[in-house]
């Protein structure tokens, strides 16, 4: 479980083809208070570590490269990093549990004043899950829904998550991991289909 506040950014050192797997290896900030098999959600996805070093090292399966954006990720690109929540601490973001269910695509991330404004692609399943002034989890970052459009949502970054986070780096077009809400996917679960 995660809150969807990032912790730091790390850089990928590589990403090593598997065949239908892959191992993706990253310089952490925080790798020398990482254990292997501890929980790490990178840009979103929760990972196992698999091996500390001089970089820390993620087995990525086949359904991990299906469903998230992480194969595309190359060496040098920075990436959104949180560790689970630890029991005690503040739930300052949202419930995050690190399955991304989907990606979209940034279709406008441009400065207004002081902040950002970042439109993001949903699709169908990700929309249904979605209202304003709710939360959505983008590349494991807890973002507030400003606007929910017919095919997008808008969001209004602050310039600390601007900064403290990968999206000072990121581009339109680029493919992003989303999560939808926890709380929303059971109500949608439990409420009868019309």
């Amino acid at each position: 479980m995660f809150t969807g506040l990032v912790e730091a950014t790390g850089t990928v050192s590589s990403l090593k083809d598997l065949g239908e797997q892959a191992r993706l290896e990253l310089k952490i900030p925080f790798a020398s208070e990482l254990a292997l098999g501890d929980s790490v959600a990178v840009n979103g996805c929760c990972l196992t570590v698999a091996r500390l070093g001089e970089t820390t090292a993620f087995d990525l399966l086949a359904q991990t490269l299906k469903v998230t954006s992480l194969g595309q990720l190359t060496a040098g690109r920075a990436v959104n990093l949180e560790r689970a929540l630890a029991v005690g601490d503040r739930l300052g973001g949202h419930f995050v549990q690190g399955h991304v269910d989907e990606t979209g695509k940034i279709l406008d991330l441009s400065p207004l004043g002081q902040d950002h404004r970042l439109e993001v692609s949903l699709p169908p399943s990700i929309h249904a899950l979605c209202l304003d002034k709710g939360s959505l989890t983008i590349e494991g970052i807890s973002l507030t829904i400003a606007e929910l459009k017919e095919e997008s949502a808008i969001f209004w970054i602050t310039p600390h998550t601007f900064e403290a986070t990968h999206l000072h780096q990121a581009k339109t077009d680029q493919i992003v991991n989303l999560e939808g809400d926890l709380l929303a996917k059971y109500v949608q679960k439990l409420l009868p289909r019309a």
